[in-house]
């Protein structure tokens, strides 16, 4: 009896999995049917773009710049055993590029943009306002979503490129002004060992990821069920789900960038 109960629940538990997937692989194809259909909404667009960039800027610039500090003071006290403390500075540059910063801006952004999104959707559809627009036959989805996920999509990689900047600033003060490391030795190696493709796979990592982020935050506040609670639980979810799943997708991307952009 207890075996039976066991698979009846795990049986139901891949049901409503496979049911959430497909739910989901519907959504995302919705979100790109209404991309490029009239009307296309530039204004909406701008805002939320002002919203989820602009207003980003100062809190990406600050975790940017003490990420290149402290990954600097890091590097210096191991590479000086080898008497090769200049080379920090290009190791901070290809760490920043490749991996940390599109990294560190998503999940920032996820903890700042990200859960504002799923809560705004979710009050929207709590409220009965997404209903009301269906009634009068405006898309929710092209008028809520769209600009959102394409929001997301461009103001990550713009982000992800200031953080790269101010990351390096942070770690030329640390090293340089700090450490006495030879500012000429610290530019050269930065200059001559950080590739372009570096900063090209940073980039395209994260616009995927600022889609990724888009498109399930949206996802979660879309479709809330429940009450005022569901809101709050909906809005946790999108942060777990949205995170683990740039983790996985960064692991995916490096491993195939490496082999494209070596």
């Amino acid at each position: 009896m207890v075996r039976t109960m066991k698979k009846m629940f795990t049986e139901l538990k891949t049901v409503q999995l496979l049911e959430e997937l497909g739910r989901f692989t519907l959504f995302v194809i919705d979100i790109l049917r209404w991309s490029f259909r009239r009307p296309l909404r530039p204004r909406l667009f701008v805002h939320h773009l002002d919203h989820i960039g602009v207003g980003s800027i100062p809190i990406i610039l600050l975790s940017g710049m003490a990420t290149g500090m402290i990954m600097s003071l890091q590097m210096i006290n191991v590479l000086a055993f080898y008497n090769s403390d200049a080379f920090a500075g290009a190791g901070v540059g290809i760490t920043l590029a490749r991996e940390l910063a599109p990294i560190m801006t998503a999940l920032m952004l996820i903890g700042k943009n990200g859960s504002a999104m799923t809560a705004e959707l979710g009050s929207m559809r709590m409220s009965e306002q997404i209903d009301a627009m269906e009634t009068m036959s405006v898309s929710p989805i092209q008028y809520l979503v769209v600009p959102r996920v394409w929001a997301a999509t461009l103001a990550f990689p713009v982000l992800t490129a200031m953080a790269n900047v101010v990351g390096v600033v942070g770690s030329y003060i640390v090293s340089v002004m700090f450490r006495n490391v030879d500012s000429a030795a610290f530019q050269h190696y930065l200059f001559s060992l950080v590739d372009p493709n570096d900063i090209f796979a940073g980039l395209i990592k994260a616009t995927v990821m600022g889609f990724m982020v888009g498109v399930i935050s949206c996802y979660f506040g879309y479709h809330v069920s429940g009450g005022a609670k569901a809101v709050g639980d909906s809005a946790t979810r999108s942060v777990v789900v949205s995170s683990v799943s740039i983790l996985l997708a960064d692991y995916l991307m490096a491993t195939v960038l490496l082999q494209v952009l070596p």
